[in-house]
């Protein structure tokens, strides 16, 4: 019999299950039973009451199964190794166990990957993705404190940043939707949903405007908006520069554009400007019209050229017209 914590925490899981699963049978029944005659306050009372043990029944299991995995993706973040074991734990679990394939095509599938996976940059992708899992398992609670999960996000996009170059050749892994992990799968929590939270640490549009920017906007942290907006767009630079195909085709010899991508290059020229326009438009929005102003007026300057500068230039005269209020009607 398998005793692993993977095996353990599977069969806990599905023995649960049944037994809400008979639990809504029978509940089933008796409302069949009782339904032909109208139902009394009484009955309206008990079910009620069932109905009630049954959901919390149900949460206390989620709960658990949740706590079964948290635990597991500490213990697999403490080294790199840990963390390749895990995935291994997993990918064996998920993608042949569970498929019911040979233990031989298991094998042949790690010899087949044995490259990638002895490569430390792999690794401590992994790492990385079990950390994001992590917080999108705490983001998915009711109880999620989202403030502090933005400081926390922040802290753990920054840490990917300053990996860059040990994790060249892994922004594919990163992209990846943590819940679409084998990590996630072997404990059936594939399911959580991104609607308000990022599910790839990468995917910085939605990281910053889901997760980071929302907490700050407002007047009294104006300032730590704007610091955020920076680092964002370091970040994207960052990326453009950094995970690009390594075939780029000629470069054009003796010039300083020779030395960059063709994608940090269009980065710069189109991306970056759009980009800081969206931060003064944000930062005037929520509490600081005077200094982003200023920056505004010499941002259309610099970018005349620029394909959206005559958007902007609208988008700025709308920004100035005075707000009109609401007097209050007279009694």
């Amino acid at each position: 019999m398998d005793s692993s914590p993977l095996a353990v925490a599977s069969d806990y899981v599905m023995t649960q299950l049944m037994h809400i699963s008979i639990y809504l049978l029978c509940l089933a029944v008796t409302v069949s039973e009782v339904q032909a005659g109208g139902l009394s306050d009484a009955d309206r009372e008990s079910l009620l009451g069932q109905l009630e043990k049954i959901r919390e029944s149900a949460d206390s299991k989620v709960d658990a199964r949740f706590r079964l995995a948290i635990a597991a993706y500490r213990n697999a973040m403490v080294s790199d190794e840990a963390a390749l074991e895990f995935y291994l734990t997993c990918t064996e679990k998920v993608n042949f166990e569970q498929q019911k394939k040979k233990p031989a095509e298991f094998r042949d599938w790690k010899h087949k990957e044995a490259d990638k996976l002895s490569d430390p940059s792999f690794r401590l992708a992994l790492r990385h993705q079990l950390r994001w899992l992590l917080l999108t398992i705490e983001a998915a609670s009711e109880r999620a404190d989202r403030p502090k999960l933005a400081a926390e996000a922040q802290v753990a996009v920054d840490a990917i940043f300053r990996d860059l170059d040990p994790l060249k050749g892994q922004d594919a892994v990163l992209s990846k939707p943590v819940t679409s992990t084998v990590f996630a799968s072997v404990y059936g929590i594939d399911s959580i949903k991104g609607d308000q939270w990022a599910l790839s640490p990468i995917d910085l549009d939605q990281v910053y405007e889901t997760i980071i920017f929302p907490p700050l906007r407002t007047p009294s942290r104006v300032g730590e908006l704007r610091a955020a907006w920076i680092k964002r767009i370091q970040q994207e630079a960052a990326k453009a520069e950094k995970w690009v195909p390594e075939a780029r085709g000629p470069k054009k010899i003796g010039m300083a554009s020779a030395l960059q991508a063709p994608e940090h290059e269009k980065f710069l020229a189109e991306t970056q400007p759009k980009l800081q326009w969206a931060m003064e438009v944000d930062l005037f929005q929520h509490g600081d019209e005077v200094n982003s102003s200023v920056r505004m007026i010499a941002h259309l300057e610099k970018y005349i050229n620029h394909e959206s500068a005559r958007k902007w230039g609208d988008e700025f005269k709308e920004l100035l017209k005075p707000t009109v209020k609401t007097e209050d009607p007279v009694h």
